[in-house]
């Protein structure tokens, strides 16, 4: 039962190999919940579960929160994947295509895989891909009250739902306060990912995030995209971002359409082998 851990700017995930576990189809929520648990497992921000075969890209992904849902798509979650595969000998080329839930990316390896830019996709603005309740819509500067305070709000896809709120300070304690209210607001069917954004400059922006099924989270690419890709939107910013986080900074070129690029680090942390009687202890 063999594990490789690797973080992304502190945003961690545990790879398992489909080849190694014949006796699983996929892990499931007890068994996710214990690799994940920071005390009674591994510890991690998630789980990707491949390569697995795929007839529409060279390789396939599933994606796996410590709660045990799934996830369309992580940005980090892509780069610490590519850097495995890489790592692994999987992939044979520097640039490979990989299918996750919310659409197929384009990962290039830089720097010996310390480094990799993944192309994350097309970010939309509109309702009915996001999703957001009501009519069919751009969702840009709407509003919503959580904890008897009003925000106003931009939501976005890019394969995974984004809930951005601009305000002129953030923190984590902002973040942990009312990013979990935010994620279940009814208005979101599925729930969503949140960013608190506050913008710098016109090339740099920062953000705090709530990540949906994770919590507080010092780092994501999602969520990166997402936020600069909002800013962007509102004519904050230009084509070129550095998005600070608690975790460090990534890359994000904005392209026609909001299509977006984004660059960031990986490191390898850990190989080994999971232990069974993890199992049995519960979390």
């Amino acid at each position: 039962m063999r594990f490789y851990k690797y973080h992304a700017l502190g945003n961690d995930y545990i790879v398992l190999n489909p080849a190694d576990f014949p006796f699983w189809k996929l892990p499931n929520r007890e068994q996710i919940r214990a690799i994940c648990h920071r005390n009674y497992g591994l510890g991690s921000d998630g789980i990707l579960w491949g390569p697995l075969p795929t007839n529409k890209a060279h390789f396939a992904l599933r994606i796996f929160n410590p709660d045990g849902s799934e996830a369309e798509k992580s940005g980090n979650g892509l780069r610490i994947f590519s850097r495995f595969l890489f790592d692994q000998g999987f992939a044979a080329m520097p640039t490979f295509t990989i299918q996750t839930l919310g659409g197929i990316v384009q990962s290039v390896i830089k720097d010996g895989g310390r480094s990799i830019t993944v192309a994350m996709g097309t970010v939309s603005f509109q309702s009915e891909k996001i999703p957001v309740a009501g009519l069919p819509r751009e969702v840009i500067n709407e509003k919503i009250a959580v904890h008897g305070r009003e925000f106003t709000f931009c939501a976005a896809t890019i394969g995974n739902p984004h809930c951005v709120i601009l305000l002129p300070e953030v923190s984590a304690s902002l973040a942990q306060t009312y990013g979990p209210d935010l994620e279940t607001n009814p208005i979101f069917p599925h729930r969503t990912n949140v960013q608190f954004l506050h913008v710098i400059d016109r090339a740099n922006i920062q953000i705090e995030i709530w990540e949906r099924g994770a919590g507080y989270t010092l780092a994501s690419g999602s969520s990166s995209s997402a936020a600069a890709a909002v800013a962007h939107k509102l004519g904050l910013v230009d084509q070129a971002v550095t998005v600070h986080m608690p975790g460090g900074k990534i890359s994000i070129d904005i392209g026609p359409d909001f299509f977006i690029h984004m660059t960031g680090p990986v490191t390898r942390v850990a190989e080994g082998n999971l232990h069974i009687e993890m199992f049995s202890t519960k979390t």
